[in-house]
């Protein structure tokens, strides 16, 4: 078993999601552990809820720790937002790693929560690596 101390996850749900993985059911699980399958039901809920946070919190320092940093405001339509990547990373003299529609897919694919249709519904972070990979995060993901 994985030692949980060094991470977001309890014993108890690092002990469940390893069971699950083995292809136990959740009453499997719960026979196993002594409890009911209503409980492990609850246990991997907050599991994952952890590995989300966890998730938002490697993105968000991803975005903070690269060179380029910009905010993008609510209301700002994709065509907007992809050309303003390019402006920042051309200002910086950092080629982004992406041709237009790579660039365009990739963030639609990150923020399709966050947009109505092809405009942003909330504000946004940026960040442009060295390496010319676009970051984003947003409170809303």
């Amino acid at each position: 078993m994985t030692a949980a101390e060094s991470t977001t996850l309890t014993e108890r749900q690092v002990e469940v999601l390893e069971l699950r993985e083995q292809g136990q059911t959740q009453q499997e699980v719960a026979d196993h552990l002594g409890t009911t399958d209503s409980n492990i039901s609850a246990i991997e809920r907050a599991a994952e809820q952890n590995v989300e946070k966890a998730r938002r919190t490697l993105e968000l320092v991803r975005t903070i720790r690269a060179p380029i940093q910009f905010s993008v405001s609510p209301g700002t339509n994709f065509d907007d937002l992809v050309a303003s990547v390019y402006t920042h990373g051309d200002e910086a003299g950092i080629g982004v790693a992406y041709c237009r529609p790579e660039l365009y897919t990739h963030l639609y694919g990150v923020l399709e929560e966050c947009t109505n249709q092809n405009e942003l519904k909330t504000s946004i972070d940026v960040g442009i690596t060295n390496e010319g990979e676009v970051r984003v995060y947003t409170e809303d993901l």
